[in-house]
């Protein structure tokens, strides 16, 4: 395979084609490297429209979506960002390529040591990765500039809101197949944030994720 010409493919016939045309956003596609980040039984698949199993039954999102989510939160270099569902580590890798620091949540232990090594091979350092559930918050007592969730979440939980400095952004994949959206949220004051949905898309929840209330009659 000529790996060039995959992701070449990848950015023009999948990605572009989708909404994203932010050339900064495309130019980093090149060079984040991402067949550099999916699991060796799966690097035949690294430029396909598809989701890629990673260990506990977890996966990578489809190269569109990842492109998308990163186009629309727009990291700057003076933001700190928390990242909850590490992964492979290729949408922390992302992340980290304009912002200050990478805090990357990730619940499953085989995937933390995985993302750890590819970020470690890609030379990316502005990044920690740290082992435990933060699909329902990750209180350490720090407020974040943006929170990316690189999953799905049946329900927004209010404590990750509440992780975000007031005028912060999140994006996420909320609700329940098939009806489910990627939203950007805004912390609009210490107790209201607002909520976009930016496109609609499918992505499996994440492990440890709230589950939303069931009404009995």
């Amino acid at each position: 395979m000529n790996i060039e010409q995959a992701r070449f493919n990848m950015i023009e016939q999948q990605i572009r084609p989708w909404n994203v045309l932010d050339e900064d956003v495309l130019a980093m596609l090149h060079v984040v490297k991402r067949e550099q980040f999916v699991p060796k039984a799966y690097e035949n698949l690294a430029f396909a429209d598809v989701e890629i199993p990673l260990p506990g039954g977890e996966a990578m999102l489809n190269p569109k979506v990842e492109a998308r989510i990163v186009q629309e939160i727009a990291v700057k270099n003076h933001e700190n960002v928390l990242e909850i569902g590490t992964g492979s580590g290729y949408m922390t890798a992302l992340l980290a390529r304009t912002a200050r620091h990478v805090t990357s949540v990730e619940i499953q232990p085989e995937s933390v040591t995985l993302a750890k090594e590819n970020l470690a091979r890609a030379g990316v350092i502005n990044v920690s990765v740290e082992e435990g559930n933060g699909a329902q918050g990750w209180s350490t007592g720090t407020e974040y500039d943006v929170i990316v969730v690189s999953g799905g979440l049946p329900v927004l939980p209010e404590a990750l809101v509440k992780q975000l400095k007031v005028g912060g952004r999140m994006i996420a994949i909320l609700g329940e197949a098939p009806a489910m959206s990627c939203q950007l949220i805004t912390r609009t004051s210490e107790t209201a944030h607002d909520a976009v949905k930016v496109f609609e898309t499918l992505a499996k929840p994440l492990t440890g994720a709230e589950a939303p209330s069931r009404f009995t009659f």
